[in-house]
C-alpha cells in the first residue's frame, strides 16, 4: 500500500535533481524561461476576499502579498511571470483562467481556513475574532477536469517535495474532506474548483498556510518565510517545467475527453 508514495517522493526528488543537470544540457530546440509564461493568480476579491485571519486580515491580502513574492522568485529564474487579479476585480472564476491564456502554467494563490464549527473565539485589539491553532501547513490542490492533470499533478509532487525539503511542513487537514493524488506531498484532488478545471493548462491550486492558526499567522506575513516559501515554488516550477516527465500513475489521472 506505500507503493505509491515512495514512487511519487522518488519520482518528484528525481526532477528536482535533474534540474541543473538539465539547465547544463539545454539544447536550443527549447524555448528560453522568459518566452515561457507562468500565470500567478491572486485569490478571491476585494468584494468577497476571503476567509478572515485570526488577527481579522482578509485572505485577499495575504494572498496579494505573497503572489507578488511567487512573481518575483519565477522572474528571477528567467520566467515571464504575470500576476492575475492583481486589483482584486475579477470576480468570475472562469475568467481567471482565461485571462491567462497562453501561459504555461496556471498557479493561483491561496491561505488556508478552518470549518466554522472547529473555531473558537477570542478578542483581539478589543475585536471579536475566532482561531483554531490544532491545524498548520500547506497544501496543493489539482483538478482531474483540467486538460493536463497528470502534468498539474506532477508539479504540485515537485512543489510539495522542494517545500518539504526546505523545512515546511504540510498539512494533512484536508485529507478529511479531500482525496489524495499525493499523500506524502499533500496534493489533493478537488475537481470541482473552477480555476484549475476552466484552465487550459496545467494547474494548481497551492494553499500557502492557515491564516486561523495564530502562531503561523504571523509566520506567514513574514518577508523572509514569504521569500524563501517564493523561492521553493520558483524552482520547483523550473524543474517541473523544464525536465518533468509525468509518470504513468500521474498519466492515469487524466480523464478521457468527452
Amino acid at each position: 500500500m506505500t507503493r505509491p508514495v515512495v514512487h511519487a517522493a522518488c519520482h518528484a526528488f528525481s526532477i528536482l535533481l535533474g534540474l541543473a543537470a538539465g539547465a547544463a544540457v539545454a539544447g536550443g530546440s527549447q524555448p528560453s524561461l522568459h518566452e515561457r509564461w507562468i500565470a500567478v493568480d491572486v485569490g478571491h476579491t476585494l468584494d468577497a476576499p476571503g476567509a478572515t485571519s485570526a488577527r481579522g486580515r482578509s485572505e485577499f491580502e495575504f494572498n496579494l502579498e505573497f503572489a507578488g513574492r511567487v512573481v518575483e522568485a519565477l522572474r528571477e529564474r528567467g520566467f515571464r511571470a504575470e500576476m492575475i487579479n492583481a486589483q482584486g476585480r475579477i470576480e468570475s472564476l472562469r475568467a481567471r483562467p482565461q485571462a491567462a491564456a497562453g501561459a504555461e502554467f496556471f498557479l493561483s494563490i491561496h491561505h488556508d481556513s478552518v470549518n466554522a464549527h472547529e473555531l473558537r473565539p477570542w478578542r483581539f485589539n478589543g475585536q471579536l475574532l475566532d482561531y483554531k491553532d490544532d491545524f498548520a501547513g500547506h497544501s496543493l490542490f489539482v483538478s482531474r477536469d483540467n486538460p493536463d492533470t497528470a502534468r498539474s499533478i506532477l508539479c504540485a509532487r515537485v512543489m510539495g517535495a522542494r517545500l518539504q525539503r526546505l523545512g515546511f511542513v504540510p498539512t494533512h487537514k484536508n485529507g478529511r474532506r479531500r482525496a489524495y493524488a499525493d499523500r506524502e506531498h499533500a496534493v489533493h484532488y478537488f475537481d470541482g474548483l473552477a480555476v484549475l478545471r476552466h484552465a487550459r493548462m496545467p494547474a494548481v491550486l497551492f494553499e500557502a498556510g492557515i491564516i486561523k492558526n495564530r502562531d503561523e499567522e504571523i509566520l506567514l506575513r513574514d518577508a523572509a518565510r514569504q521569500a524563501r516559501m517564493a523561492d521553493g515554488i520558483a524552482t520547483a516550477l523550473a524543474a517541473c517545467l523544464r525536465n518533468g516527465q509525468p509518470a504513468d500513475d500521474e498519466v492515469g489521472a487524466d480523464r478521457p475527453d468527452p
